[in-house]
Parts: C-alpha cells; structure tokens; sequence
C-alpha cells in the first residue's frame, strides 16, 4: 500500500512539473519572438526625430548634441560619420509625409527647402562620447523615406540652395 502511494505521488509531481514546463516553454519562446522584432514604426520614427529634428540646433553644438542624444552608427558605438539636423518642427517634417513632398525613388522629397545643419566627424573612427564633428549650416531639400505617413529615416540633403 504504502509503495502505490509512493508511486502515485511521484506520478503526480512528476506531472506537475512536466505541465508547469509548458507554460515557461512558451513564455520563453513568446519573448524570442517578440525581442527578434524589428524596431516598430513607432519606435522608429522616435529615432528619426531623435537623431534628425533639432529647430535649435546650431552649427557648434554637434559634439554636444550628438553625444547627448547618444547618435552612433546603428547597432555600434563608433561615431556617424555624417549626421543631418533638420531646423524645424516634427510637424513640418511629418507634412512631407503626408502629402506635401514628392517622390523620389524609394524616398520622398520635401517641395520647400529646410534649414539644416551638417555634422562632419573630425576624429574618424573614434566611438561614442569621444565623438568630436565639425558643423555647416545650409540650406536645402531633404529626402526621407515614409512609413504609414511617418518618416523613419533621413536619406541625404538634396540641391543646395545657398
């Protein structure tokens, strides 16, 4: 007798954590799945806005800037080489998007040009913090590319107006 309850328990325990496995199995496979995600577009358009809007942006403050907001090659720390602030507002950018630009090629184009200022890295091949770039006002038309009437990422500055 007491060896069929012996039995009987450790059947049972041993059911326990074969089914309490099943859910920490698929907890941990759900979690793979959702971080092998790309970015979302949300998240995406955080970072163009992130790495590419500044209305206060000046040509001195790329080393701050870009240090504090942290801008580096993606997936790296070493510094950009090029980085493009747009002076103007997530709205005027957005617009772009939204109907007020044009094609061009697998981007879009803004019909008015935009102030911008061009950060150049001096130190090539320096990383992150230690990045140190030389700024140049211009003014010019963008191209960037949109996703669901979002930008996510500023492809170059065209057609130098001044």
């Amino acid at each position: 007798m007491i060896w069929q309850l012996t039995q009987a328990y450790h059947c049972s325990l041993f059911d326990v954590q074969a089914i309490m496995r099943i859910p920490l199995a698929c907890l941990l496979l759900l979690s793979t799945t959702v971080l092998s995600q790309p970015f979302s577009l949300n998240d995406r358009y955080k970072k163009f806005i992130e790495q590419h809007i500044n209305a206060q942006m000046s040509a001195n403050r790329c080393d701050a800037v870009i240090n504090d907001r942290g801008i580096s090659k993606t997936g790296s720390n070493e510094c950009k080489e090029t980085n493009t602030f747009i002076l103007s507002t997530t709205g005027h950018v957005r617009a772009i998007c939204e109907g007020a630009g044009v094609p061009y090629g697998d981007m879009t184009r803004s019909t008015i040009p935009f102030p911008v200022v061009i950060c150049s890295l001096k130190n090539s091949g320096a990383r992150l913090r230690h990045c140190q770039y030389r700024g140049r006002p211009s003014t010019s038309y963008i191209a960037i590319r949109c996703e669901n009437r979002l930008p996510v990422h500023f492809d170059r500055d065209i057609v130098v107006v001044n």
